[in-house]
Order: C-alpha cells, then sequence, then structure tokens
C-alpha cells in the first residue's frame, strides 16, 4: 500500500528547478502522482503529491530538507492519504470573465460555500484587453456540486448573482 507526501515548494523563478525537483523525486524511488506548478510574479510555485513505500518518502523528505538548506527554496512537507472516491458529488466547470475588481474570488468562494459546494480546483490570472488596455480577470474553477442539489436552480440563481456583480460566467459539467 503506498503511502503519501504533498510537497510544497515556492522560490525564484529559474531555468531548471522542475527538473531538479523531480530528479529528487526519481532518484528516492518517489513518483509524482498528482502537480500543479506556475510562475507568480518572479516566484515559481509547486505543489506535488508523491507516492512511494515509507523508506522513499522519508529519504525524500530528507533530500529535499538538504535542498532547502542549500537554495534560496522554502520546501514543506507533509504525510498525506490519497482521497477516497466522493460518489454523491458531481464534477462542474465554472469559468469567470469580468473587469478586474477587488473582491471577485471572495464573493464567487462565498457563493459556492453558502450552498455547501467544495472548490476542487481554481486558478486565477489577469490580463490586458486587447484594445482599451483595461485589466481582465479570469478565473477558472472544478466545484464538486452534491448529486441532491437542483441544477437548474442553482444556474439560475448562479446567473443572477453573477449579473449583480456584473461578471460573465458560465457553469457546466467539467469534461473529464
Amino acid at each position: 500500500m503506498p503511502h503519501y507526501l504533498l510537497i510544497s515548494a515556492i522560490g525564484p523563478e529559474r531555468t531548471g528547478l522542475v527538473h531538479e525537483l523531480t530528479t529528487k523525486v526519481l532518484d528516492c524511488g518517489g513518483n509524482i502522482d498528482e502537480s500543479r506548478m506556475a510562475t507568480l510574479g518572479q516566484e515559481f510555485a509547486t505543489l506535488m503529491l508523491v507516492s512511494g513505500n515509507w523508506h522513499t518518502l522519508a529519504k525524500l523528505e530528507s533530500e529535499l530538507a538538504a535542498l532547502e538548506d542549500g537554495s534560496a527554496m522554502n520546501i514543506t512537507c507533509r504525510r498525506t492519504e490519497s482521497m477516497p472516491p466522493k460518489q454523491d458529488l458531481l464534477p462542474y466547470s465554472v469559468d469567470v470573465v469580468a473587469l478586474d475588481a477587488a473582491g471577485i474570488v471572495h464573493a464567487v468562494s462565498g457563493f459556492f460555500s453558502a450552498r455547501k459546494i467544495a472548490i476542487a480546483e481554481m486558478a486565477t490570472h489577469c490580463h490586458a484587453a486587447a484594445h482599451t488596455g483595461a485589466n481582465i480577470f479570469n478565473m477558472q474553477m472544478i466545484v464538486s456540486i452534491p448529486s441532491n442539489l437542483h441544477i437548474a436552480r442553482l444556474r439560475d440563481e448562479f446567473a443572477e448573482f453573477c449579473d449583480d456583480l456584473n461578471i460573465d460566467a458560465i457553469l457546466e459539467p467539467a469534461k473529464t
């Protein structure tokens, strides 16, 4: 039965950082089951879920601690377990586009939280509009909707919520 280690690493963006981290995982005998990586500002951030036996993960924790000591990276490791399958949840995709304004993530996450809908994944970014240069906010989410919720009613509530905030959004079944 595999054991799991969640690794969070943040450090200055530079070429070869992903290769350096994945080399440590491979050399210790671990397997990257899931990962998310992004450059944010001038920093690089990654989350990795690594599986392996107890010895593999202990060795990896030691190797990553040594890597952190010799670099400008902050590396955190946490033991975890695999996520049990969720049978009564439907994955839905949410895409939001709006003029950038403070509080959009807070408002949208609050909409779903108030309805006991978990956010499984989220990514946001801003870019300048082509002709006006206005700052445009984009958010993509995967939410887990309980199967007993009435989807048509939820869509209507979400559409009204988005209209009130003057944001464009789509709520549709996630493509898996």
